[in-house]
């Protein structure tokens, strides 16, 4: 009878957010804490926004629906204990929410991008399964991503 290997999770923080003017879409870039290990991650506008303007300590002149979430959280004296990143199928990455709550704990799944932005407002750490996300993508889309950049370009990767 085999044994599973215990996941390793390494927690990541959010490095940059980057526009890719090639395929129109912004690119969330994970970076972990404790070495250069890094994670691209393409999402949406509106989930860019809602990290960014959290990052960049920003008021919104309305209330963002991630902080309608983080509320929620809030008034129901839950706890946000961490988000990870913990698929990738089909080249799409798979993240879920630990929500601890009336001394239970709750794994929601949702998209990275949306966990990311509850993560930066509730100060939750994101963490990231390094087996199947940072060996399987990190390496080899980072890579592509790079290589694909040219010099002139960097200047146009701002949110």
């Amino acid at each position: 009878m085999k044994t599973k290997k215990p996941k390793t999770m390494i927690e990541m923080k959010v490095e940059s957010i980057l526009f890719d003017t090639k395929s129109n879409m912004p690119i969330v870039v994970l970076k972990s804490k404790t070495d250069n290990k890094s994670l691209p991650i393409g999402i949406g506008v509106f989930e860019a926004s809602a990290i960014a303007i959290k990052l960049d300590g920003v008021n919104s002149a309305r209330f963002l629906t991630h902080d309608l979430i983080k509320s929620i959280i809030e008034k129901l004296k839950a706890k946000v204990s961490k988000i990870y990143i913990n698929g990738l199928k089909d080249n799409t990455f798979h993240a879920k929410i630990l929500l601890e709550a009336a001394q239970k704990k709750l794994n929601i799944d949702c998209r990275p991008s949306d966990a990311i932005a509850l993560a930066v407002r509730t100060d939750s750490p994101i963490f990231v399964e390094e087996r199947t996300i940072i060996n399987r993508a990190g390496k080899k889309d980072l890579n592509i991503f790079l290589k694909s950049l040219k010099i002139r370009e960097f200047g146009k990767y701002k949110m």
